[in-house]
């Protein structure tokens, strides 16, 4: 595995695993159809060679109309089948609308899927607006910034899920050297972590 890293763009050069495939084929929907979105919580860790299973994926996207996600719908429809409803009124009036998620899968297979999201917290707010960039194998995705991921996955596992604990410790691990330390303590402090990061990564 192959990572350049600058301020705004990550380039990372591997071998895809289907997780990767999964997430290429469902965001270059959303980048066709120009939608804002954010790539959060365990896969980020997963991208950059953690090795661990994950199911499911967690995608914030832009609080859009009704009418341009009728449209990316039609799309998505074409690869993907939503596992939560079949009806596009439903999904966007029911769901997404009231600031809850929906569920899309490969056609026939409800494993992996994503699971995509209106922000409804300051803390995802922020993260869409700091997005960062990651070209991989040169198909273009956005993720959370490594300083924020690295504070709310120890945010989550002071709720007890050491998972989280042990993906905030990767992604230390693999951009400690690129790291905005300012940043990160900052996170750290707004989340209240600052004793976990001491604990658990330094």
């Amino acid at each position: 595995m192959e990572i350049k890293y600058s301020k705004n763009k990550i380039e990372l050069n591997k071998e895809l695993n289907r997780l990767d495939e999964f997430v290429i084929d469902f965001t270059s929907i959303l980048n066709k159809h120009k939608i804002k979105y954010v790539i959060v919580s365990g896969y980020v860790a997963i991208l950059f060679g953690r090795s661990r299973e994950s199911e499911d994926i967690d995608i914030i996207i832009e609080r859009i109309n009704k009418k341009t996600f009728i449209k990316l719908w039609s799309d998505l429809q074409k690869y993907f089948e939503c596992i939560i409803t079949d009806d596009v009124n439903n999904a966007y009036d029911d769901y997404l609308y009231e600031n809850l998620a929906i569920r899309f899968s490969y056609k026939d297979k409800r494993i992996p899927n994503i699971e995509i999201k209106f922000p409804k917290t300051d803390v995802e707010e922020h993260s869409l607006n700091t997005k960062i960039e990651v070209n991989l194998n040169n198909k273009k995705l956005f993720i959370s910034s490594i300083e924020l991921q690295i504070s709310y996955k120890l945010y989550l596992g002071n709720k007890g899920n050491e998972k989280d604990i042990e993906d905030a410790k990767h992604l230390y691990i693999i951009f400690e050297n690129n790291l905005n330390t300012e940043l990160l303590k900052q996170y750290n402090k707004e989340l209240e972590v600052e004793r976990l990061f001491n604990k658990y990564i330094k």
